[in-house]
């Protein structure tokens, strides 16, 4: 397995998981808009999207996309995790863990201090995985969110 950082060449093969990923949270596909967003964020350099890949058919075997943010308090950079997704034949396969460490070394070499990740409460698969790669609960502050 390869991880790699997508850039707009890959939104073909991006977006119908991130669209598989919207719609396990329950929303509605809308391919054009997920691949318009996904597309912006990309060139506006507003987030890093990585790629799984297998090694022999190239076919693409997830997807994780971060979105950068700074702290006031720490004076630092951090990047918050907002969308993995695993196509069903390779989960339990380490891949969304592979993203994920490859994440953490790409963060550590830009200088970035933290990562973040929310899921839903439910998703206990997805926080056992944070767990084990050594993400820790935030006792120190309770999020909140405001739809507008």
């Amino acid at each position: 397995m390869r991880i790699v950082q997508a850039d707009t060449s890959r939104l073909d093969e991006v977006t119908p998981l991130f669209i598989k990923y919207r719609e396990f949270y329950g929303h509605l596909p809308k391919p054009e808009a997920s691949r318009r967003f996904l597309e912006d964020r990309l060139k506006n350099e507003q987030a890093v999207i990585l790629v799984a890949e297998d090694d022999d058919t190239g076919k693409v075997l997830g997807f994780c996309q971060f979105i950068p943010s700074f702290s006031a308090l720490t004076l630092s950079a951090s990047w918050v995790l907002k969308g993995i997704y695993v196509v069903e034949e390779a989960r339990r396969q380490l891949v969304a863990d592979n993203m994920l460490n490859q994440a953490k070394v790409m963060a550590r070499a830009e200088g970035i201090q933290r990562m973040t990740v929310m899921t839903g409460e439910t998703n206990t698969t997805a926080h056992s995985l944070y767990r084990s790669l050594g993400f820790v609960d935030d006792a120190e502050f309770h999020y909140f969110s405001l739809k507008l």
